[in-house]
């Protein structure tokens, strides 16, 4: 994956995809040192865990730049398209396979964006007209609010963790 460097004066285009490639390294970056028991661990009620939200992730680029801004059917993308369902990894993907495939949906989606202009548009079914400007704000903020839920659930992770730790054996 391409890791940003510092970039706070470029043009629109440069800024937005500097911040969207540094929300992308920033949600890797929560699950760096977890073991592959403790990326899978529930924390929450519901699907959420560390390795759920990077396969959420790279399920997200599929649907907004593979399928709508790149007009791909959905069976030409190159992962799931089931969106509930994008939150689990199976017993056989590990952390790396996950992470993988994020960073493989991220070289698409830049690849695809990279000749379109941002006041392009496309039709997305229940949000309606859509530009690529809109679709990049979209995904940096679906990213860093993925990375937060993952900061959080690393913070209870290692909490666990340390407690464990400190248990007389």
């Amino acid at each position: 994956m391409n890791v940003p460097t510092r970039l706070t004066d470029g043009s629109e285009r440069q800024t937005l995809d500097y911040v969207l490639d540094h929300t992308r390294a920033e949600l890797i970056d929560t699950v760096r040192d977890l073991s592959e028991a403790e990326v899978r661990q529930r924390r929450v009620s519901s699907l959420t865990t560390p390795i759920g939200l990077i396969k959420h992730a790279a399920f997200a680029e599929r649907k907004w730049f593979q399928h709508i801004l790149g007009g791909l059917p959905e069976a030409a993308c190159d992962g799931s398209m089931v969106g509930e369902e994008s939150f689990v990894a199976s017993d056989g993907e590990t952390l790396a396979d996950v992470i993988a495939e994020f960073e493989r949906a991220s070289d698409r989606a830049r690849t695809i964006a990279a000749d379109i202009d941002l006041d392009a548009t496309r039709h997305h079914p229940s949000c309606g007209t859509v530009t690529l400007r809109w679709i990049y704000l979209l995904m940096i903020q679906e990213f860093a609010r993925h990375a937060g839920h993952n900061d959080i659930l690393r913070e209870q992770t290692l909490d666990s963790r340390d407690a464990a730790d400190r248990q007389p054996r």
